[in-house]
C-alpha cells in the first residue's frame, strides 16, 4: 500500500476520533504528496524513497521548529511540533540501532576499500543509498567519521 493511500485511511480515522494533532499532521503530509505529485516533471505515483525523503524532509522541519520554540520559551508551539513529529514518524520505517549501523557501515567502508578521511565521500554515497530513510544524514556522517578515524 502507497504512502498515499496509508495516510488517507489513517485521514478518516483520525476525523473519526477528532485528534487534532494527527489531523493537522496528517493534512501536511497529504499537502506535501501533493506537491511533489504536481511538480513539474514528476510521476503519477511516488517512489518509496522519494516518499522515505519526503516524511524525513517534514519531520526534520518540525523539529528545527520545535528547538527554536524551546529557545523562544514558547511550549504550546513546541507541543504541537512534538506532536506531530510523533505523527509523521509513524510512517517512516524503523531507525537502524547504532550497533546495526556501526556492522553496516564497516563493510561498505571494506566494499569501498576507503583508507581515510579522504574517502569519505565514497563511503558517503554509498551509504545513503544503503541507509536510505533508517537513519539521518548528521548521525550517518558522524559515524563515518569516527570509523574513519578509527583505521
Amino acid at each position: 500500500m502507497s504512502l498515499e493511500k496509508d495516510v488517507m485511511a489513517a485521514l478518516k480515522t483520525a476525523m473519526l476520533n477528532k485528534e487534532e494533532a494527527a489531523l493537522r499532521s496528517l493534512r501536511a503530509i497529504k499537502a506535501a504528496i501533493l506537491l511533489a505529485k504536481t511538480a513539474e516533471g514528476a510521476k503519477d505515483e511516488l517512489e518509496e524513497a522519494a516518499e522515505i525523503k519526503l516524511l524525513q524532509k517534514l519531520v526534520k522541519q518540525r523539529k528545527d521548529s520545535l528547538e527554536i520554540f524551546q529557545q523562544q520559551n514558547r511550549p504550546e508551539l513546541a507541543a504541537k511540533e512534538s506532536e506531530e513529529i510523533a505523527v509523521i514518524e509513524k510512517f517512516l520505517p524503523q531507525p537502524m540501532s547504532e550497533e546495526e549501523l556501526r556492522a553496516g557501515l564497516k563493510k561498505i567502508i571494506a566494499e569501498v576499500g576507503a583508507q581515510s578521511a579522504a574517502d569519505m565521500g565514497k563511503v558517503m554515497g554509498a551509504a545513503n543509498k544503503a541507509f536510505a530513510g533508517k537513519v539521518d544524514g548528521k548521525t550517518l556522517s558522524g559515524l563515518v567519521k569516527q570509523l574513519l578515524a578509527e583505521q
